[in-house]
């Protein structure tokens, strides 16, 4: 009887019904679309993240700063200004990024701390080579004497002037990672992806081999196979790496031994790349870290997540603030117009109600029959919702808009110079990636708008059942529907 009647109330007050749904659908749609963007915020904040980081990485570990690390050595070269030909010249500076190091052994140190999964370290460099041509003026001796010669003999002088002379050089200057190959599932190179060749094996930790980064390898016009010269070592290039997002972490990537040999930083490291057990005890194994390893800086993902700016930041405050205050806005006036909706329809079946409950339904019967109605009137809001809110999750997706992300230079060296141009010796240069944005619908959602439905329909039958509760049997004789 119960579901008899509901069939035949739905049918017959059809119009009325979908205003009620509608409205609850607007309201869930809108949080699907909200929830589906803060999500998509999330997404892509990661990305921007994990090309400074690497996949699966939660904090790193830097040597503290102190009063002295500003105080480091310039770079110098060297070249051979007596030539009198128009000879190639080159010279390689190879220089710690940040010029603070740790010793290797704090990576046991740190991966001994509890709730710490896996920690790996890695050498990040910065390499400046000038190459081009220089040579050495010629003294022409005014009266016709021989260029560039002097009188033996007597405190005379000659007069004269130099003439030619100069120099026209090239500067490169790019980033070298020195990477763990016996580790190579942590670390900045994760967040690239092979594309040609191979990366490295656990048996090349001393192999003069190298990863390019496609971009850098463009500029080169590097291949697997070809040879790069750092500091007069030869390295073969056995892969190209293209970064998942963002700008790649370095230039080139080499066995870490090779690179502590280039900088003459033998047994040294100048980041640890740490991955928690538990991704919700990352804070405890900070404060572990901090405690245990003295000297240290320790950077979490949240911590390097606060100096993001730009548009990306804007649209993810936005998304998680006046975005979800307005979803709850928006819910809650569909709540209560679909209750006042419900409850005026009530008002008006005082007729019908009153002839039941003078052929003898009880009060508790028909305020089931009425609660009954309303979910079923949420429920299909809730469906309307759900198709709208997939709707607009899809539209944003295929629409893509693009977002900036500008990372500050100060990232407590966890940051390897913005790629392969690097950011200049001895300090974080500010990055800013490009990301695109999406709206992903997890299930999660779809399950809260379901929730979310069934709550609309409940109140919505909350307010009719407590005006059908107060109909007496006598009303249906004053009142016409």
């Amino acid at each position: 009887m119960f579901f008899t009647y509901l069939r035949r109330e739905l049918r017959r007050r059809r119009k009325a019904a979908l205003v009620v749904a509608s409205g609850l659908a607007l309201g869930i749609a809108l949080v699907i679309v909200v929830n589906s963007v803060s999500n998509g915020m999330g997404k892509a904040q990661d990305e921007v993240l994990q090309s400074l980081y690497g996949l699966g990485t939660d904090m790193t570990v830097t040597k503290a700063a102190s009063a002295s690390t500003g105080d480091a050595q310039r770079p110098r070269f060297r070249f051979d200004a007596r030539s009198d030909d128009d000879s190639e010249q080159s010279s390689d500076r190879v220089m710690v990024q940040g010029f603070t190091t740790l010793p290797s052994s704090t990576v046991t140190e740190v991966a001994g701390q509890k709730g710490v999964s896996t920690a790996v370290g890695g050498l990040g460099l910065n390499v400046v080579k000038v190459s081009g041509q220089f040579t050495r003026g010629r003294f022409q001796q005014n009266g016709g004497g021989a260029a560039g010669g002097f009188r033996r003999g007597g405190g005379e002088q000659p007069q004269g002037q130099v003439e030619g002379g100069g120099a026209d050089f090239d500067i490169n200057q790019y980033t070298v990672y020195g990477t763990d190959v016996t580790k190579t599932g942590l670390g900045p190179l994760t967040s690239s992806k092979i594309t040609s060749g191979r990366t490295f094996r656990t048996t090349e930790t001393d192999a003069r081999v190298a990863v390019a980064d496609s971009a850098y390898a463009k500029e080169k016009k590097y291949k697997v196979g070809s040879t790069v010269t750092v500091k007069g070592t030869k390295y073969t290039v056995i892969g190209i790496a293209t970064a998942n997002s963002g700008d790649p972490a370095a230039g080139l990537y080499i066995p870490l031994k090779q690179a502590q040999t280039l900088a003459g930083q033998k047994n040294k490291i100048t980041t640890i790349y740490v991955k928690a057990t538990d991704s919700q005890q990352i804070d405890g194994v900070k404060e572990a870290i901090q405690k245990n390893v003295p000297g240290t800086t320790v950077t979490t993902s949240s911590d390097l997540a606060k100096t993001v700016s730009g548009s990306l930041s804007t649209a993810s405050s936005l998304a998680g603030k006046v975005g979800k205050w307005l979803s709850v806005a928006v819910l809650v006036a569909a709540f209560l117009v679909a209750g006042l909706l419900t409850s005026a329809a009530v008002s008006r079946r005082v007729r019908e109600f009153g002839t039941l409950k003078a052929l003898g339904w009880k009060s508790g019967r028909v305020t089931r029959q009425v609660i009954g109605e309303a979910v079923v009137n949420g429920l299909v809001g809730g469906v309307l919702g759900i198709a709208l809110g997939l709707a607009g999750a899809y539209a944003v997706t295929a629409v893509s808009p693009g977002l900036e992300a500008q990372l500050g230079g100060s990232t407590g060296g966890a940051g390897f110079g913005g790629g392969p141009g690097g950011g200049g010796p001895g300090r974080q240069a500010a990055r800013t990636l490009q990301v695109a944005l999406t709206a992903p619908v997890s299930v999660t959602t779809i399950v809260l708008a379901v929730g979310l439905a069934v709550a609309g329909g409940l109140t919505a039958g909350a307010f009719g059942g407590w005006r059908a509760s107060r109909l007496r049997p006598a009303d249906a004789l004053r009142r016409v529907e």
